[in-house]
């Protein structure tokens, strides 16, 4: 099976990025930064505030649906808010994490929660704003697996440890164990806005999660889209009962300003 998590930064590599989802040959794929259009909107929004002015795709969710037919779109928004059309009018919008699931495999059990406050319905607000999980036990018919992915806490100040993202950290080790069964094979994936040696990934360790981006040697998880020095920002882990067969963080082709995270497994 594979498994593909990736930031897609609001669609902006627009259609290039439902190109790449239409045949990456994911049977999951697990995206971050996803809008859905709560109201009819034109094709691409712009947001903007005090650190970034972008446009965005209206309805990611939508569009990456009508790129892959054969799936099941589960979508979890953290935040509500308005972005601007080309005339300056507020649309609104929302903001958050989504998957879809290949549609022969069975949705058994879904949690979606949030890693950082609860949502905010009555705009984006200051950072942090409001980080969600989504937690799926998966079903192949003989066997079952579980999937988490997230969208961590993002900090202007940098993305070394904090309370917050202590905090976080909990949070995501309480999400996961709520659907938890023992010897049932585990991933956990997305851009966690973390630096490689932060206490995340010890506390992950103590419910039995292994990184595959530092453990194989990645060194740089953006793409030349991102200009910053810093280069880390994605991680993928899993439990022992996951038979990893490939694992890759593909430079090419650029479709975010992330690269995916494409796991090839047996279960």
């Amino acid at each position: 099976m594979r498994l593909v998590s990736l930031n897609a930064w609001g669609g902006q590599v627009w259609p290039a990025l439902g190109d790449w989802a239409a045949g990456i040959g994911a049977d999951i794929l697990c995206l971050q930064e996803v809008t859905r259009a709560p109201v009819p909107s034109p094709d691409t929004l712009r947001y903007a505030d005090a650190f970034r002015d972008l446009s965005q795709r209206a309805d990611l969710l939508a569009d990456i649906s009508k790129r892959l037919p054969g799936f099941q779109p589960f979508f979890a928004p953290a935040a509500r808010g308005t972005m601007d059309d080309a005339r300056g009018r507020a649309v609104p919008s929302e903001h958050g994490i989504a998957f879809w699931l290949r549609r022969d495999l069975a949705l058994v059990e879904l949690y979606q929660g949030f890693v950082h406050g609860r949502f905010r319905g009555d705009g984006w607000g200051a950072e942090p704003v409001p980080r969600a999980i989504q937690v799926a036990r998966v079903s192949t018919g003989p066997a079952t697996f579980q999937v988490a992915h997230l969208h961590g806490l993002r900090d202007p100040a940098g993305k070394h440890d904090t309370a917050a993202r202590a905090a976080q950290a909990e949070a995501i080790a309480e999400a996961i164990t709520r659907l938890r069964r023992e010897g049932e094979p585990l991933i956990l994936a997305g851009d966690l806005n973390l630096l490689p040696d932060s206490a995340t990934f010890p506390r992950l360790a103590d419910i039995g999660l292994t990184d595959l981006v530092t453990t194989r040697g990645f060194t740089d998880t953006r793409t030349t889209l991102y200009q910053k020095p810093q280069r880390y920002a994605d991680y993928l882990l899993v439990s022992p009962e996951v038979r990893v067969r490939a694992f890759d963080l593909p430079a090419q082709p650029e479709v975010s300003d992330h690269r995916p995270l494409v796991l090839d497994f047996d279960l």
